[in-house]
């Protein structure tokens, strides 16, 4: 019993200690690592820009009569914004690495953090599903518009593709405002559930996020697929008059595994490598659909802290989206080794 209880630690031993030398966990650090410096600097050009900004949150709280200078005051020293900026922000900073505090919203008068925990599921739960939904219509297409090259089906794709480049996101969410006004109450608009969302079985629960996410999913995907579309078809058709394409029709493989086995696997890494690109697309996209469909995420969040200049949940909410485009990165470039074996890692940065 003994050897096998010493040969079973022994296993695990060699597996996590395989893990910790691999490659892919020396390039998670390493990217970490770098994560940290892109965040430090970050933040300081944040900070500075919020602070060139003419007045403060106290500037709307002046103007009413009710509030005495007295009051302005003590509220000035107790905010900290009776300190140069550089010392407003080392000692904002300091907070964030000692305690992971982000700071007390001004407005909510709440840590930043837990408003913050709020709102990016939301957000999350938003663009994840329009990145899914924008690769599952844009990559087909950019299949059919390679394989039918200049014929009727690859020129109606193409204008379709310029046609969605040519709409910015706040055109076609409203347009889809106005389709949803005239068919109402067909498709919900406003807030992420139904007022009884709380008296639901849990069936009726995700069918009624599925229901209030079409337009605001609809708005992300009609601007991020057209770009991908295209993308998919001009590196499909590059590898189509790839040699080793003709040599697999002349042995008389079908043409479906020729074209989704052969020529597909090997088009589809400068795809994936643009993962992260379109999740960072996404998401400054999603903080003007959230605008418009009165969805309560993470864009709604920092517009409104912009226009009260809510200091630190300006902060808090651009570091959390710095955070969610250097993960998403991250999980692109791993994404592109699991595809691509022969990939290393290393030369990726």
């Amino acid at each position: 019993m003994a050897p096998s209880v010493s040969s079973q630690f022994e296993s695990k031993v060699d597996a996590l200690t395989a893990f910790f030398t691999s490659e892919t966990f020396v390039y998670i650090v390493k990217r970490l690592l770098q994560a940290l410096l892109t965040l430090f600097l970050a933040s300081i050009l944040c900070f500075v820009i919020i602070q060139l900004a003419p007045g403060d949150y106290l500037d709307s709280l002046r103007e009413n009569p009710k509030i005495s200078p007295e009051r302005i005051e003590q509220l000035r020293r107790q905010f900290g914004l009776d300190k140069p900026w550089w010392q407003q922000y080392f000692l904002w900073l300091g907070q964030v690495v000692t305690q992971g505090n982000f700071g007390t919203s001004f407005v909510y008068n709440r840590p930043v953090s837990s408003l913050l925990l709020e709102r990016v599921p939301a957000t999350l739960q938003l663009t994840i599903a329009a990145l899914i939904l924008t690769w599952a219509v844009a990559i087909p297409l950019g299949i059919i518009g390679a394989v039918n090259q200049n014929r009727w089906s690859d020129r109606v794709l193409q204008v379709v593709s310029y046609t969605g480049q040519g709409f910015p996101s706040f055109i076609t969410a409203l347009l889809l405002l106005i389709l949803a006004q005239n068919t109402t109450p067909l498709f919900p608009v406003g807030d992420r559930t139904s007022i009884n969302f709380d008296d639901m079985t849990v069936w009726g629960k995700l069918l009624d996020l599925g229901w209030h996410m079409i337009l605001p999913t609809l708005a992300l995907t009609i601007t991020g697929f057209a770009g991908l579309q295209r993308i998919t078809r001009g590196q499909l058709l590059d590898v189509l008059r790839q040699d080793y394409i003709q040599t697999a029709r002349a042995k008389g493989l079908p043409e479906n595994k020729v074209i989704y086995v052969h020529a597909l696997r090997n088009a589809i890494n400068p795809l994936i490598t643009l993962l992260g690109f379109e999740f960072a697309g996404l998401l400054s996209g999603a903080f003007i659909t959230e605008y418009f469909f009165n969805w309560p995420g993470l864009g709604r969040l920092i517009l409104q802290a912009m226009q009260s200049q809510d200091l630190y949940l300006v902060m808090g909410s651009l570091m959390m989206g710095a955070v969610m485009l250097i993960v998403g990165n991250l999980l692109a470039d791993l994404l592109l080794k699991a595809a691509d074996p022969r990939i290393k890692l290393e030369n990726l940065n």
